[in-house]
């Protein structure tokens, strides 16, 4: 298939595949080989030669912090499933144990690709000035300078610990890091073990001294390694292998616990010491000392990972901004909304005027920023309500709630302790909060509170009117410069009344009885969203145009998946864009003919979620119906979080969003991957000049956040929905 033939003919012929049983667990893809296929494409990144020399580095990373986290919760939840006999199929027909062997086979081959990546990059990088020294000589002045940095720097903050009777053998945390050595005392030749673990306080790579233009980086372990002698007075070394863990990361609760937030401090201390799920280690290791550490660590063969190379090579992020800016994307600096300026700053009033759309992050997500600040100090706003998920550290959200509060605003926040991997972080948020004089809230014990919604009730002559954001990305000003996102500013009445009683929901548990524009999960999401797919259905069945555009992080749940399955036998043209796990299998003769589905992976993370419903366009008094949610299409999103969905009704916002985003992502050749019946993705062909989604997006200004110029000079790549 060349470029021209993937724009025209989006949907290839279907196949058959007469050895899947497409009538049962076959028409589903696993979950599990779908997420490494996803990793896979985010390594592929790292080989990309349109991608410059150190962003493709961070993709090496990103892949190797993605697969850490992979089997911090679903390999270990799996390994778990197993080891108490579960012998369930997943949707797909394999048992826990089935999916643990092709993932085991699958991870090693992507962490030996890992390896051989980061050799080509070094050797690239090599050849730009910037040296990885995992071998060869040093310099006299760079040994020197070694000399004194290891004295001030690292020398205090480690532990070597002998391995015997008398030394328990230490914790070693999750991602924990360290040396095992085979010593031996040099006057009697007594043979000592020992470990010592790598302190995570310390940066991976030491800059060495510069010498003329290039910059040379040392690994820590190497440093470690060279000073031995100063650490063990008295021994020579005869055998090392340095190693690292992988713990079980999941969080375990009471379901009747008094205090929730000490409960999750409880379980975070847990979580410290799960149980190992995965364990690396370097070539060469002395088979003794080896089996001493799986012994004391509880880890069994199968847990064990041996190669050539670099462990721990998500850190490989410290080398990023390591060289010239020539060898990173070129500085990108998101825009202001020429409606925003034409108010002089004031978001209220530009909302007032009309909806505003932003997509992020080539719209400042300072806006959202400014939409709380100018609240908490405006003497007109009465009260503010927030959910937070995932926030920044020096969260400025966070800041201008405590502001809000301070000046005397109601403010509630309904914080989600339950944030994997931010729980720690969002407690101490909650805790400054309640310092400032918020009232907040943790929402329900077994549902994760997902939706990304905030609410401003402000008083304007005799009426209270509630402004509302509504976003399909977290409160996080530092992801919100990467992660792709749209942020819904309004004052329509119907979704403020929405929104107030969603957020009663959250704090009160009082469910809502009607909605009168969202749609919400626990309670309605899901079976709003099946309804829809129906009426596609209808359409196609009764010769009108059937048509879906939707764009999403995961697609797994099988409910919706075999709903769309008989969209596509009726007739309904359905084009995806799923960035990660997709369980549907598209293309297939009989079952998903009409169903294309792609991957976008670029600059950029895609994270925003967009369905779009043709509903019969292009005949008279029809329109598309537009939509914008926080959920992803997986039972979790549907049944166990509170997740909000938002019909858009402003024409040039729906505008935006058909003819340009989602037009603009269907059209993408240079970041795309194109999803096969048997659940793999492949690039397609690729010219220079192919159309790339995100470059198109920060060179060309949205609609709705335009000022006084109008839409007609900005290009839209199909015709509007409307």
């Amino acid at each position: 298939m060349t470029e021209a033939d993937f724009l025209e003919h989006p949907f290839p012929e279907a196949v058959s595949l007469p050895d899947l049983d497409i009538a049962g667990p076959g028409r589903f893809y696993n979950r599990e080989l779908s997420w490494l296929g996803f990793n896979w494409r985010v390594l592929e990144e790292a080989d990309n030669p349109r991608v410059p020399l150190l962003e493709r580095l961070r993709f090496l990373s990103i892949s190797a912090s993605n697969l850490d986290e992979f089997y911090t919760v679903r390999v270990a939840g799996l390994r778990e499933l197993a080891r108490t006999g579960h012998v369930t199929p997943a949707a797909d027909g394999l048992t826990p144990a089935e999916q643990l062997a092709l993932i085991d086979e699958e991870a090693r081959r992507l962490m030996q690709a890992q390896q051989q990546s980061l050799t080509r990059l070094a050797a690239e990088m090599e050849d730009n000035g910037i040296s990885l020294l995992q071998s060869g000589p040093l310099t006299e002045p760079e040994l020197a300078y070694l000399d004194e940095l290891f004295v001030e720097r690292v020398f205090p903050v480690l532990s070597p610990l002998a391995i015997d009777p008398a030394h328990p053998f230490p914790f070693i945390p999750n991602a924990g890091f360290a040396l095992a050595l085979q010593l031996e005392r040099i006057r009697d030749n007594h043979p000592l073990q020992a470990l010592l673990p790598i302190p995570g306080q310390i940066d991976r790579f030491i800059e060495l001294p510069r010498d003329g233009a290039g910059r040379r980086f040392l690994p820590l372990e190497r440093l470690l390694l060279l000073k031995l002698g100063e650490l063990f007075p008295g021994y020579r070394l005869q055998a090392h292998f340095a190693f690292r863990v992988l713990r079980d990361s999941d969080l375990e609760l009471e379901e009747d616990a008094e205090d929730l937030v000490r409960e999750f401090e409880i379980a975070l201390k847990r979580r410290r010491r799960g149980k190992v799920v995965r364990m690396t280690h370097t070539a060469g290791a002395p088979a003794r000392l080896l089996a001493i550490i799986m012994q004391q660590l509880d880890v069994g063969a199968g847990q064990l990972v041996e190669f050539e190379g670099m462990l721990g090579i998500s850190d490989l992020a410290e080398l990023v901004q390591a060289g010239p800016a020539d060898l990173l994307w070129p500085p990108f600096s998101p825009r202001i909304p020429e409606r925003v300026s034409d108010h002089e700053g004031d978001l209220f009033a530009a909302i007032r005027q009309k909806d505003m759309l932003l997509h992020h992050p080539y719209e400042s997500f300072d806006m959202v920023v400014r939409f709380l600040q100018q609240a908490a100090r405006d003497p007109d706003v009465v009260a503010i309500k927030q959910t937070l998920y995932r926030t920044s550290h020096e969260s400025p959200i966070v800041g201008a709630l405590c502001e809000a509060a301070e000046n005397g605003k109601s403010v509630t926040a309904s914080i989600e302790l339950k944030a994997r991997f931010d729980e720690a972080a969002n407690i101490r948020q909650s805790r400054r909060l309640e310092r400032a004089g918020a009232h907040v809230v943790y929402g329900f014990i077994n549902l994760k509170t997902h939706a990304k919604l905030s609410t401003v009730v402000r008083r304007e002559g005799d009426q209270l009117v509630t402004y509302t954001h509504f976003g399909t990305g977290n409160y996080h000003p530092i992801t919100a410069r990467i992660y792709s996102d749209l942020s819904l500013f309004t004052c329509d009445r119907a979704i403020g009344r929405d929104l107030t009683r969603v957020f009663n929901f959250i704090s009160g548990y009082a469910e809502p009885e009607a909605l009168e524009n969202l749609a919400i999960s626990p309670i309605d999401l899901k079976s709003r969203l099946l309804e829809l797919i129906e009426i596609e259905i209808a359409h196609a069945k009764a010769g009108r145009p059937g048509e879906i555009w939707a764009k999403m992080n995961a697609l797994i749940d099988s409910e919706v998946i075999d709903t769309l399955y008989r969209a596509s036998n009726a007739g309904v043209r359905i084009s995806l864009i799923v960035r990660g796990i997709c369980g549907l299998r598209p293309g297939i003769r009989g079952l998903s003919e009409n169903i294309r589905v792609k991957s976008i992976v670029g600059r950029f993370l895609e994270h925003s979620r967009i369905i779009c419903f043709g509903n019969g366009y292009g005949l008279p008094g029809r329109r598309a119906r537009v939509f914008l949610s926080s959920a992803d299409w997986m039972g979790r999103n549907f049944s166990r979080r509170v997740e909000a969905m938002v019909e858009i009704e402003n024409p040039t916002v729906r505008a935006q969003i058909v003819g340009q985003i989602m037009a603009a992502n269907l059209s993408d050749v240079a970041q795309s991957w194109v999803m096969a019946p048997d659940g793999s993705f492949r690039r397609p062909p690729c010219s220079e000049s192919a159309f790339n989604c995100h470059r198109f997006f920060m060179e060309h200004p949205s609609l709705s956040g335009r000022g006084s110029a109008g839409a007609a000079d900005v290009p839209r790549l199909t015709p509007a929905a409307d």
